[in-house]
């Protein structure tokens, strides 16, 4: 398994989850690791991104102050930090490798199974 995601699954609006996922193999060598969603009957889309070297994050407009994306470089972890969840974030929560910080998903190599998450009104 080169990616690993975790800790979906359901809470209330204005509530919390933090959603973890593990890189290995060649999954580990990409230079940045990035958070994608995909609702039922929805493109996928970008969510958050890190550098594992630097402390460049990229976040899209619509979780920026409410999303947090952190790393550990001695776990190969990189986190997803979700307050003040919306229903609209309901979605299954891919992570994903690649070779550079990009909102879009074509320039990342690798992705994890996804983890559902689930938001109630």
């Amino acid at each position: 398994v080169q990616l690993q995601a975790s800790g979906g699954g359901l809470v209330r609006a204005g509530g919390s989850l933090r959603l973890s996922c593990t890189a290995s193999g060649r999954a580990r060598i990409g230079l940045v690791m990035g958070w994608f969603r995909q609702a039922p009957g929805k493109e996928r889309e970008f969510v958050a991104a890190i550098s594992w070297s630097t402390t460049t994050t990229l976040y899209s407009d619509s979780v920026k102050g409410r999303f947090t994306i952190s790393r550990d470089n001695a776990k190969n972890s990189v986190y997803l930090q979700m307050n003040s969840l919306i229903p609209e974030d309901a979605a299954v929560y891919y992570c994903a490798s690649g070779a550079r910080s990009s909102t879009d998903a074509n320039n990342y190599s690798y992705w994890g199974q996804g983890t559902l998450v689930t938001v109630s009104s």
